[in-house]
């Protein structure tokens, strides 16, 4: 069933005629609505740097600079975030330069249960001033491992779930299960698609797992069973204006980061559907979309 949220309901707020100029014209930058009314959001959108994996990083910043957007959930693709150190520090610089505020690196491997390789991956972070590792496939048996270095950097570690076909991570329920007991910056980042593919009520498990959810990445669904079904945020049934209440419900601080994995070469018309969509919603919903 379409969500009663469609994107038809925010054509009236201008998000959409923006967005719709800029995706069809030489527009050189993208502005985010700005309301002249409402309270500051409580929900802080962001970007996942996967979404522009086919891009080098100079391209991603011109992207950002188009969205009006400047906080990045940052992976070592391309070069986007090297693991390297000098190059690392290169990629710092130019992020400082553009104003960009990186808050997660992710999703980063842990396969190995060795202290040089979790380390190793803490410092990354440590270097770059982030403050959540969004974390894939971690086996069971290596959290207690990464629970030292977690006490050690003061650094959140944050499980990302991949759905069915993921052998242990299918649902942010899952990652609940392992961390509940561990530190209290043992946690998960939510991704909203595969958490609904593989059939958990996405708004319960956001309440579920409370003050242990450091990161959120969205996207929308045209079909819950289908990994193949993505659209742009707006376009499928997945609960927006649900995920974004039950975020302000849980006092949730950290960043809904959209994580585009489609059209790789040509994403951001969509890119920038989705967003308007989602401060849409936002300002549906009664705050200013834009300090």
């Amino acid at each position: 069933m379409k969500q009663s949220f469609s994107r038809r309901n925010f054509v009236q707020s201008g998000a959409l005629i923006a967005a719709a100029c800029a995706a069809s014209s030489a527009v050189p930058s993208l502005a985010e609505p700005s309301p002249a009314a409402g309270k500051p959001s409580p929900i802080h959108l962001g970007l996942a740097s996967y979404t522009f994996r086919n891009f080098n990083r100079a391209q991603l910043l011109g992207f950002m600079k188009q969205l009006n957007l400047t906080d990045l959930n940052c992976k070592d693709v391309k070069d986007h975030l090297p693991m390297d150190p000098a190059l690392e520090a290169q990629a710092l610089a130019d992020y400082a330069a553009a104003g960009i505020k990186l808050h997660a690196a992710g999703t980063i491997a842990f396969t190995k249960d060795d202290d040089d390789d979790i380390r190793n991956k803490f410092e990354y972070c440590k270097r770059a001033g982030i403050n959540v590792i969004v974390a894939g496939d971690p086996a069971p048996e290596t959290l207690p491992r990464i629970e030292k270095f977690v006490k050690q950097y003061d650094i959140r570690f944050a499980i990302h779930n991949h759905g069915p076909e993921d052998k242990i991570w299918h649902s942010p329920l899952d990652v609940l299960k392992a961390v509940k007991t561990m530190d209290p910056r043992m946690g998960c980042c939510i991704d909203v698609g595969h958490a609904e593919r593989a059939g958990t009520d996405v708004v319960q498990a956001i309440h579920e797992v409370g003050p242990r959810l450091f990161d959120m990445h969205i996207k929308d669904l045209a079909n819950y069973q289908s990994r193949d079904s993505q659209v742009d945020v707006g376009d499928g049934i997945m609960p927006i204006r649900g995920i974004f209440e039950a975020l302000i419900a849980i006092k949730y601080k950290g960043f809904v980061d959209l994580e585009y994995e489609i059209h790789g070469d040509n994403p951001m018309p969509g890119v920038i559907e989705s967003f308007a969509f989602m401060r849409g919603v936002v300002s549906g919903m009664g705050y200013a979309t834009h300090a």
